[in-house]
């Protein structure tokens, strides 16, 4: 085994689409799960797993990370960046990391969520002569990602992307990748459509002579849509038990004990903070208001008298007093695809503006800048900028 030093490259370049309007003003790997961005935990397990030197692969709204992250001397590695000026995919992602690497190199993806065991397994393997490698875990809805086939020795024999018939496996691609640096002509070679996508050059790999599985069953957070957001946020609470950022609390306050609270947050008499939620900096919670189950980014304010559940408030947002997020399962339209039953009540986009006594329902997504009278209900999607009147 060799013992020279392995560099992580992680992809951070994509706008995330579906999780619009989030994503207006981030990037993706910039949301906050715990009060603090997809991309952090991603880079902590590469550090918790001994790799001190990173390549940051950026391109929308890349000033973000960057003056988030730095040098990366805060988290005790070296960071580098690389630009993807436009987002032709994976592959071509990778490609981008191409003159900042000399050896055997892993690949991560900056919104998905995983420990630095499992870095540390794909990084010897790589160290082994394995590459290419790549990490194979099991989810209970496996056709919403890349569904992976292996021969009888373990060995990826092929990867089917979101397959739209019925699959014999729930186990996927996980996402972390060991390469040599032979990927990069191998990824021109499959360039296919204008697409330079990993799965396509993996999949040519696999047919030729097999990738190098390695089998992982911890922790495998994704956030795909709005509603992951919640999901990945209550799971990190309860796993990390973020400390509080002494926040200023008002008489009769009720705080669970899976609630991330961060710096300067100003919280009213008699509130009620259920679990799975993480209160941003800045934030403001007025009185008598109940928060459950919800992400408030910073610098946003809950008016008084508000029900705020299974909800998302982004940026410097406004939900006024006694206005209502219910809370509950909803039906959600992403793209032509029905997502039912979904743990997502409502989403509130940055400098949005709710009137008081409204009522948000049935997974209603309001856009960044949008104005509404009070009283009003949304049940639907609410375009940016977009005032909404009574009648």
């Amino acid at each position: 085994m060799s013992d020279d030093p392995v560099t992580a490259v992680i992809l951070a370049a994509g706008e995330g689409r579906r999780l619009q309007p989030l994503t207006n003003r981030r990037p993706k790997p910039m949301l906050p799960v715990a009060n603090r961005p997809l991309l952090e935990h991603v880079v902590e397990a590469v550090a918790g797993a001994g790799i001190d030197r990173i390549v940051l692969v950026v391109g929308y709204r890349q000033e973000r990370i960057r003056n988030h992250f730095g040098d990366g001397d805060d988290w005790g590695v070296t960071l580098e960046y690389v630009e993807q000026a436009t987002q032709l995919g994976t592959g071509h992602a990778v490609l981008q990391a191409e003159s900042a690497v000399d050896d055997e190199f892993l690949v991560l993806n900056g919104d998905r969520l995983v420990d630095p065991a499992l870095v540390s397994r794909v990084c010897d393997r790589v160290r082994d002569g394995d590459a290419p490698a790549m990490a194979v875990t099991t989810v209970e809805r496996p056709r919403e990602y890349g569904v992976v086939s292996s021969d009888g020795d373990g060995r990826v024999t092929r990867i089917e992307e979101k397959p739209e018939g019925p699959v014999d496996t729930n186990r996927i691609n996980a996402g972390v990748y060991g390469f040599s640096p032979t990927i990069f002509d191998a990824i021109r070679e499959t360039n296919v459509t204008g697409e330079l996508a990993l799965t396509a050059t993996l999949n040519e790999i696999a047919r030729e002579r097999g990738v190098t599985a390695v089998p992982y069953d911890g922790r495998w957070l994704d956030v795909s849509n709005l509603w992951d957001l919640l999901t990945v946020n209550a799971g990190l609470i309860e796993e990390e038990r973020p400390g509080s950022g002494d926040p200023s609390l008002g008489e009769s306050v009720s705080v669970a004990a899976d609630v991330a609270l961060a710096g300067n947050v100003r919280v009213g008499a008699n509130v009620t903070i259920g679990g799975s939620t993480a209160i941003g900096s800045n934030a403001t919670i007025e009185a008598n208001t109940v928060v459950e189950n919800a992400v408030i980014f910073p610098d946003a304010v809950i008016g008084a008298g508000a029900v705020v559940r299974d909800a998302i408030v982004a940026g410097n947002a406004r939900i006024g007093p006694n206005a209502t997020i219910a809370g509950g399962a909803s039906t959600m339209v992403v793209g032509d695809v029905v997502h039912r039953d979904v743990d997502l009540s409502g989403v509130v986009g940055d400098n949005a503006s709710i009137g008081g006594g409204a009522t948000l329902t049935e997974g209603a997504v309001v856009g960044d800048g949008v104005r509404t009278d009070a009283g009003v209900v949304i049940d639907g999607r609410v375009e940016s900028d977009a005032v909404v009147r009574r009648g």
